[in-house]
């Protein structure tokens, strides 16, 4: 099966939303610290199944273009932009000029899996 532009974007897109919901369920009860912990433990699994939901299938997607090392890295890279807009927006956290340098890290890192 030829590879077509849908083969490379769509298990981005879906790696995107899945990270949405990730990262809201790693993330999103450290503004409900008032709650008992199982529950936001319950909460939490609940949304990890919708991330789930997106990541399989971007991952079996992904595969055909991508190797399992690259679609890591696009996972990683992916991960990063999305819980640095999260943390800014949603928890009020700004990212700091070490945050900032040892994300680009990652970033390099990342990119140095897709050179031949």
């Amino acid at each position: 099966m030829p590879a077509t532009f849908s083969s490379y974007f769509l298990p981005v897109l879906l790696l995107v939303g899945s990270n949405v919901f990730m990262t809201l369920a790693w993330y999103g009860h450290l503004k409900f610290t008032d709650r008992p912990i199982w529950t936001v433990i319950a909460v939490s699994w609940g949304i990890a199944f919708f991330e789930y939901c997106l990541q399989v299938p971007a991952n079996r997607l992904g595969h055909v273009v991508y190797s399992a090392p690259q679609l890591k890295g696009l996972q990683e890279v992916i991960t990063l932009v999305v819980f640095a807009g999260f943390s800014v927006w949603y928890l009020g956290e700004p990212l700091k000029w070490n945050h900032v340098a040892g994300f680009v890290l990652i970033v390099v890192a990342a990119f140095l899996i897709f050179l031949d």
